[in-house]
């Protein structure tokens, strides 16, 4: 999946606490991530900044479904998880053993394929402590990382009930 149709396919209250981390924790990307998307559909950002918070992310959302947008939407999902989940990322490279710095950066080249074994282990792991939208989700954004995904990781997003968007 593209990162619109992403948007597209995930619970809006997903991304209601996407959105709620970077104002909590982040206000620089909320406040990046407002006035680029108000930019590229050519409107002032103070326009929306106006908006009450339930309105800016709900305009958020519908501009990110919006194939124009995959850029900033996949930085924005990198950059949650990344940030937000760093415990998840770390459990998920230690499972494939992709070397990592401990806080989801990866040291190196991603495996040109994924070990079946390893890698249901690590959605196991994943699910055990962590809720199935947000493993979903996470699997999507690491999937996007390589032209074509890994066919091994986009069959489980297809196949496993727990790990779908909605």
């Amino acid at each position: 999946m593209k990162p619109h149709e992403l948007y597209k396919a995930v619970d809006p209250a997903l991304v209601t606490r996407m959105l709620d981390w970077f104002r909590a924790n982040d206000k620089n990307v909320y406040k990046h991530t407002l006035a680029t998307l108000a930019n590229a559909r050519k409107l002032r950002p103070v326009f929306v900044a106006k908006k009450s918070t339930a309105d800016q992310y709900k305009w958020i959302l519908q501009t990110l479904q919006l194939r124009a947008s995959d850029t900033l939407g996949e930085h924005l999902l990198q950059a949650w998880f990344m940030a937000g989940h760093q415990a998840m990322l770390g459990t998920f490279c230690d499972a494939l053993g992709i070397f990592h710095d401990g806080k989801g950066s990866i040291h190196g080249e991603l495996p040109a394929v994924m070990d079946n074994t390893r890698l249901d282990d690590g959605i196991a792991k994943l699910l055990e402590h962590n809720e199935p939208k947000i493993v979903g989700l996470y699997l999507h954004v690491f999937n996007l990382q390589r032209d074509g995904g890994w066919d091994n990781i986009s069959e489980r997003l297809a196949n496993n009930p727990q790990l779908q968007l909605a």
